[in-house]
């Protein structure tokens, strides 16, 4: 799978206009569906194009964005969340991720999700409720790299736990930038400890790296 995302890492070739959104172009042109389509999450399936490669999984990029200082309710969170498209091939992902501006360009109080396709980037959805994220606080200057190793090694399957990845964060704030993975079942010991050790091989983390385990149900206290 490695093989199949560094051949295409250039693959740009010109013929995606079409696709050539930032986050809020790609956010215009979801508006008709999303408010035909507001209070589900079932979607007209994506499928890899003729001669793809499929993904084990589809996924969904999200970006969000708030004012600092705002009370930031269950309400008001789902309400700034706009999804930006969705993809079932490795050539799908590359024309959305080609055309988005890189976290270390993002300003103010933004964020990056990339979740698997029907999975809102939540902590009350369904698949998130019993779960929780390995969360890593970055320096300024690496959320770019970091992102893409992250969701890179998320889509290639590296992290080895079946079906419990669910997603991905990076959220930019003013002093740091914080990158994150979620997955289903917070009780599994063994999966996140696998999740934690696989997350420092691909992002090449630094021994002395504070990675803090949280579940969701912490976060909603």
């Amino acid at each position: 799978m490695n093989n199949k995302f560094d051949a295409l890492k250039d693959d740009d070739s010109g013929d995606h206009d079409q696709d050539n959104c930032s986050p809020k172009d790609g956010e215009k042109e979801k508006n008709d569906e999303e408010e035909k389509d507001s209070n589900t999450t079932k979607r007209k399936a994506v499928v890899p194009g003729a001669g793809e490669h499929p993904l084990q999984y589809n996924y969904s990029f999200w970006y969000s964005r708030r004012t600092p200082g705002r009370p930031a309710s269950t309400q008001s969170y789902e309400q700034n969340i706009k999804q930006i498209g969705s993809f079932a091939s490795v050539e799908q992902f590359w024309r959305f991720y080609s055309h988005m501006i890189r976290p270390s360009d993002m300003t103010g109080h933004s964020d990056f999700h990339l979740f698997k396709e029907g999975i809102k980037p939540m902590w009350e959805d369904d698949a998130n409720k019993s779960g929780g994220k390995w969360i890593i606080r970055l320096r300024k200057g690496l959320a770019s790299r970091c992102w893409e190793n992250l969701i890179l090694a998320m889509l290639g399957e590296q992290f080895m736990v079946g079906e419990e990845i669910c997603g991905a964060v990076v959220s930019v704030r003013f002093q740091e930038d914080i990158i994150s993975i979620w997955n289903k079942t917070a009780s599994d010991q063994a999966t996140t400890a696998r999740i934690r050790d696989t997350l420092r091989r691909v992002l090449n983390l630094p021994p002395n790296t504070i990675m803090e385990y949280k579940t969701h149900t912490d976060s909603i206290k």
